[in-house]
């Protein structure tokens, strides 16, 4: 098996992002005067799931649930002092570049909302594509926005490696017939991912330049 291209998931596995979802998410359902308890830790480990699901899970009733995200895709960047790129980063992207493979993001994020949070760490250079939640597009689990990529790129979805932290992305790749690693770092717990299967498990994103060196073309 070769691996061609490389899928990141974004929160969780390139940026460390949760105070900054927390707290934008607070502010807007106060701002909306919806009541419903959303502790902290527990939210945290929820981060990847859609909205919907998240809300749903603890009870909390969104009754405009567009207007929520209209506002909190306008707040989000009010907070965005709280987020920051994980350790290698830029140094895992930089590598898989600097051997002629291709790199993709795909995320639950809107796309205008994705587009932002790259250009804001400065990462577009360093990515063939960005993937964020599209009209028409069934997201992660799904394997469709996956295989939208590979089309896009002209890549088989088996010669593709996607890496993220949740079961979202682990499925998604098994869904597609993709390779995939499973972060520890992000917002699920280890044994957790396990369940999952993944092909690999790395506790950092300097591991993954091995797995990279050893599976490219």
């Amino acid at each position: 098996m070769q691996i061609n291209l490389v899928v990141f998931d974004l929160d969780g596995t390139l940026v460390k992002s949760h105070e900054t979802i927390y707290k934008a998410t607070l502010h807007v359902l106060n701002e909306l005067n919806i009541d419903g308890e959303l502790p902290e830790e527990k939210f945290r480990t929820r981060i990847g799931l859609h909205f919907e699901d998240i809300f749903r899970e603890f009870g909390i009733v969104v009754p405009d649930f567009e207007k929520f995200i209209r506002i909190y895709k306008a707040v989000y960047f009010d907070f965005m002092n709280h987020s920051e790129l994980y350790e290698g980063v830029n140094e895992i992207l930089d590598h898989i570049r600097s051997q002629n493979l291709m790199t993709a993001l795909l995320t639950t994020k809107a796309q205008d909302q994705a587009d932002r949070i790259i250009d804001h760490f400065g990462l577009r250079k360093k990515f063939d594509l960005i993937m964020g939640r599209r009209d028409g597009i069934a997201h992660k689990p799904s394997a469709e926005p996956l295989f939208k990529i590979c089309e896009e790129l002209k890549i088989g979805a088996e010669e593709t490696l996607i890496v993220g932290d949740s079961e979202l992305d682990v499925q998604c790749g098994k869904n597609a017939g993709s390779k995939t690693c499973a972060v520890t770092f992000g917002y699920r717990k280890k044994e957790d991912l396990q369940k999952q299967y993944p092909d690999f498990l790395i506790d950092n994103l300097f591991e993954l330049q091995y797995i990279i060196d050893k599976k490219k073309r």
